[in-house]
């Protein structure tokens, strides 16, 4: 058996633990309910007994490296305290490293969930074969890692990557955060059910009325399904949406002028609605993306992840394509961070 490492993705709703091994083997994957209104110590044991029971099944014949844990909120990396989680009410300013490695008597590493993705899609997934990259996580909200020299890069103290909180417009809508105008008000789950509800309460889409008032579930991929049927106000909620991370991701190649930048998580399934919007409104605000852009940008997202002669066909162009691991790009590079200690 070789050498390997406990991964774990800790969401809101679900709590998932793989064990991976140093050559990218995924041994074992299992999946809890992370009961959150229990309370954080109940998390913390199912999240213990469950990694205990892994690194036991798979320590014959090789060593067991440490765990990753990939957690949706503010990470103080030099203490491995959690400052802030939406998702993890009661875990403000809790030392959950040191909690847990006293639990389990090894080596624990907490990162940011979106920080952990990059990683993974850096690692096995779409930027395989690129040094540096970022990564922009669709969902809820806007998360965001970056990948430099192979490496998560942190900033100053962990909370770099932030730029779902960048702000598009001056006087824009309220943000959670504390601010207006922020990206994810507008490039979001979040953001597509609302414009939803301003243009049913408008009047201006019976066909998204009938639907919200039929879908208990209603959400981003109803409205997307609508789209794809030819519904106008639900093309034209896609079309702001890309508009809108046209507009954030222009901020970030200005800045960055990265190889890569990867965009995963549940709203990336609706490519093809806002996809070509996020183009147009790239090469307009983007000098340097102007400057580097590919011949064909959207079939190229299209591609399942940027295999080796996609990169090369496309070398020092600034790319921007589809995430490849799915769900399991945060289970993989949280699993990555101890191996690349080994």
């Amino acid at each position: 058996m070789p050498d390997f490492s406990i991964g774990v993705d800790l969401g809101g709703t679900n709590l998932r633990i793989a064990a991976v091994s140093a050559d990218a083997q995924l041994l074992e994957k299992v999946t809890l309910g992370t009961k959150v209104a229990l309370g954080r110590d109940h998390v913390i044991n199912e999240m213990c007994e469950a990694i205990q029971r892994l690194s036991a099944k798979y320590r014959d014949g090789g060593s067991f490296l440490g765990a990753g844990i990939g957690v949706p909120g503010i990470i103080d990396m030099e203490t491995g305290t959690m400052r802030k989680s939406a998702n993890l009410p009661g875990w403000s300013d809790y030392p959950v490293q040191a909690e847990i490695e006293r639990r389990l008597g090894v080596r624990v590493i907490i990162e940011n969930d979106a920080n952990v993705a990059a990683l993974g899609e850096k690692w096995l997934g779409a930027a395989r074969d690129v040094l540096n990259m970022a990564m922009i996580t669709l969902g809820t909200g806007i998360g965001g890692g970056i990948i430099l020299n192979g490496k998560i890069w942190h900033g100053m103290n962990g909370m770099s990557g932030e730029y779902g909180h960048n702000p598009l417009e001056f006087e824009g809508l309220p943000c959670g955060c504390g601010s207006r105008g922020c990206a994810e008000q507008y490039a979001s789950a979040s953001a597509v059910v609302r414009m939803a509800r301003e243009a049913i309460a408008s009047g201006k889409s019976p066909a998204l009325a009938k639907a919200a008032s039929s879908d208990p579930e209603f959400g981003a991929k109803s409205v997307y399904n609508l789209a794809l049927q030819g519904d106008e106000e639900a093309r034209r909620i896609f079309r702001r949406f890309g508009k809108a991370l046209g507009m954030m991701l222009a901020g970030l190649i200005n800045t960055l002028n990265l190889e890569m930048y990867v965009i995963g998580g549940g709203v990336c399934s609706a490519w093809d609605a806002f996809a070509p919007t996020m183009f147009e409104e790239l090469r307009e605000r983007s000098l340097v993306y102007a400057a580097t852009a590919p011949d064909d940008p959207v079939a190229i997202g299209k591609e399942e992840g940027a295999a080796a002669q996609v990169v090369a066909r496309t070398r020092r162009k600034s790319i921007i394509t589809r995430a490849l691991l799915g769900s399991d790009a945060g289970l993989y590079g949280a699993a990555r961070i101890p191996l690349m200690g080994s």
